[in-house]
Parts: C-alpha cells; structure tokens; sequence
C-alpha cells in the first residue's frame, strides 16, 4: 500500500513539474515576442512626439535603416498637409526627408526656414504633392543635398494663359552638390518644345555642375526645340526619358562627354537615321572616356521594313552597348511583331537586290550618253570632212532662196508705188 501511494505520489509530482515548465516557457516566449516587436518606420505608427510638438502624429522622425544605411529621418507620408511650415522645424540631424502625398499647390521662399542650416540633410522627396509651383528662393540650406526627387507632380516652369510668370531659373540654384535630379511625371502638360527651353533655362541658371542622374520620364515630350538642352550638366551620366513620345534624337549629345547611359525605353522610335546613330558612335568613341556608353531602346514600334537597316546594321557593329538587343521588336503591322535582328537577312537580301538594280539602271543611263555623245562627234566628223562637197551642193539652195527672196521684195515695192 505504501508502495502504491507512493507510485501515484510520483506521478502527480511529475505532471505538476511538466504543467510548470510549460507555462514558465509560454511567459518567456510572449515576453520575447513583446519585447522584439519591430516599431513601424512610417504607416501605422501613433506616437505624436517622436519629431516634437510643431509636427502631427502622422509624421515620424527617428533613426531607421534606408538604402541600406541607419539614417536619421522626417517621414510625412500622407499626412493631409496642405503647408510646408514644420519643415521649418525638423531635428537638425535629418538626413532623409520624405514629405509625399500631401497637399502643397505652392512651395514659398525659405521651405526649410531662412536660419536653420540642415547640414547632414542629403535626400528630400517632395514626389506626389500636387505642386504646381516652386518659387526661386524656395530652396536654401540645401549645399549638401545629393538627390532631390519631385516626381508626379504638376510644375509649371512658364507663363499660363493668364500671363502668370511661373519661370524661376534658379529655382536648382542652391543644389551646388545634387548629383541626381528626378522629374518623372513632374510637370504640368503642356508643348514639349516649350519645355526644353524652359530646362535648359534652368540649368544654365541654376549651376548643376555635379549633376550626374537626370529623370524625365513619363512627360509627354516628343521633341526639344532647344538642341543644347542638357550641355550645361557637364558631369550628367545617365539620362532617362523612358515613357515619352521621342522619335528622332533631335538633341546634342556630343557636349555629354561622359554620358553612360541613354534611355529610350517606350517611345515613338520607327526607325533611327544613320546621322543620328553616327552621333552616338562618335560620342562612344570621344577620348578619355572611363565607360562604355549603353542605349536602351525597348519596346519602341520599329518597323520591319528597310528603314530599319541602319539601326540592323548599327546593333551588328556598333562599340556603344546596345541594351538587350537580341529581344529588340519590329512590327509589320499592328498585330505582327518580330526579332528585329532576324530581319536584318531579308532586308539586305532585298536591299542588295535594289542596289543591283539600280547599279543596272546606272550602267544602261552611262552607256546611252556615252553613244550619244560618240554618235554627236562622228556626225561632226563627217561633215567636217565633207565640208567642200556639202558647200557645193547647198550652194545652189542658197542662190535660188536669195532669188526668190530679191524677187519678192521688188514685186512688194512695184506693188507699193501703184498703190502711192
């Protein structure tokens, strides 16, 4: 009996111990997942204070990972702001800037305020605000910003219908150390020529000399009226103008010493001339390049006709890397598309085939004036040498015509008097 009350003593002293470690072991794992809760970088997070008072609770500021790097940053992503002001108040360590989604017709003067020197600040993106404006003093105290991103918003940079001057040059002009501008999508729409001189009027005035990325896509550019548009960005590098209605390269690209990459990605491209291709093989070929310049001309509607053996024949011997180029389409028409390279065969065959012709067409023309003239000088020839015999046989003609005239101008005379 003693045995047995000992057995069941054991056996609820075992299953007590196992229902102890079990709970312990369920505390220790709900702290810990308490305690390694990730805090929210920017949607989600509730706290008012973390960038002070001046600033809604919609706003965060503190130190996260970005690109990679542990950053000190004001994040006011959708926030319902209709004014800049806070920024006026940011914590003198920021670093990133991301003020998106918000309300902003108009960026004043001094946005970051007029004393404040931000100078660890190197990214602001004010993309998706609405802005319509950015006034000439609007940035300062920006000497070490490296990128500045204002995609998707409505700038204009010239006069509207009611002779409102929005054309400030140096709107850029305190970015002495920007070295990637992004414009995608940025500005109002309205003619793309006029767009061009009012870009390069900026740059001109605004002394982008370390400026080495440039965004344009998705604006609706079909062409620059202004050819020196990008030569006064003499360090650009990568020039984007993906999503826009170009067709020709109608801008100088020889000024762009140290260009690397062109982008031409969905366009209006049919065929590309032979000077313009020539442009970009002499610019690849400038002295003292330290990079082999790539052009990427995806999803353009070439045409599978032969127009579009100087582009086949580039791609084939060109040094500039023509990006992807095994996968560049053509199309014969709407609803057949082809390899462009693989009809680089049938347009020689049939380009070879014409040049033969006309070779033909040239040699039948030559050979006809060739007789002609040979045919004019034996007939020159000949009566050259005949020249003694044909005088007397004309001669005779030549007499009675003089007859016939002395005769009929006596008989006018006779006629004359009698009627005197």
């Amino acid at each position: 009996m003693e045995e047995l009350y000992r057995i069941k003593f054991g056996y609820c002293y075992s299953n007590l111990y196992l229902i102890m470690i079990f709970l312990v072991s369920m505390f220790i794992s709900r702290s810990y997942m308490l305690s390694s809760k990730p805090t929210p970088l920017i949607k989600g997070f509730i706290s008012s204070n973390t960038c002070g008072d001046h600033f809604p609770k919609e706003c965060f500021c503190g130190r996260e990972k970005y690109e990679d790097q542990n950053q000190y940053i004001v994040n006011c992503t959708n926030a319902g702001l209709t004014n800049t002001s806070i920024l006026k108040n940011m914590p003198d360590n920021t670093q990133v800037l991301i003020f998106t989604g918000n309300r902003i017709k108009e960026l004043p003067w001094n946005v970051f305020g007029a004393i404040n020197n931000y100078n660890y600040l190197e990214i602001v993106d004010m993309s998706n605000n609405q802005i319509q404006e950015i006034r000439g003093k609007t940035y300062h105290h920006v000497s070490n910003v490296k990128r500045l991103i204002l995609n998707h918003n409505n700038l204009t940079i010239s006069h509207d219908s009611s002779d409102v001057n929005h054309h400030h040059p140096r709107v850029f002009s305190n970015f002495i150390n920007l070295e990637s501008l992004h414009l995608t999508n940025a500005f109002a729409d309205y003619l793309s020529p006029a767009l061009s001189e009012d870009l390069h009027d900026i740059f001109v005035n605004s002394n982008l000399t370390k400026l080495q990325k440039l965004h344009l896509e998705q604006n609706e550019i079909s062409h620059f009226k202004d050819r020196k548009v990008f030569c006064d960005l003499p360090s650009l590098r990568d020039l984007h103008l993906g999503d826009n209605l170009i067709n020709e390269i109608n801008f100088d690209v020889k000024c762009l010493k140290h260009l690397r990459f062109l982008d031409f990605t969905r366009n209006r491209f049919e065929y590309i001339k032979a000077k313009d291709l020539d442009l970009l093989d002499n610019l690849e070929l400038e002295p003292n390049r330290t990079s082999n310049l790539i052009v990427d001309l995806e999803f353009n509607p070439f045409v599978c006709d032969c127009r579009i053996i100087p582009l086949q024949k580039w791609i084939q011997t060109t040094a500039v890397s023509v990006r992807n180029k095994e996968t560049l389409t053509c199309f014969m028409n709407q609803n057949s598309e082809h390899i462009l390279l693989a009809q680089y065969g049938k347009c020689m065959a049939k380009s070879e085939h014409t040049d033969e012709n006309h070779r033909t067409s040239a040699f039948l023309v030559f050979l006809l004036i060739v007789l002609s003239f040979t045919l004019v000088g034996l007939l020159a020839a000949l009566v050259y040498i005949s020249r003694d015999r044909l005088k007397i046989c004309i001669s005779p003609v030549v007499t009675s015509i003089s007859r016939k005239v002395q005769y009929s101008t006596i008989k006018n005379e006779d006629y004359c008097e009698v009627m005197v």
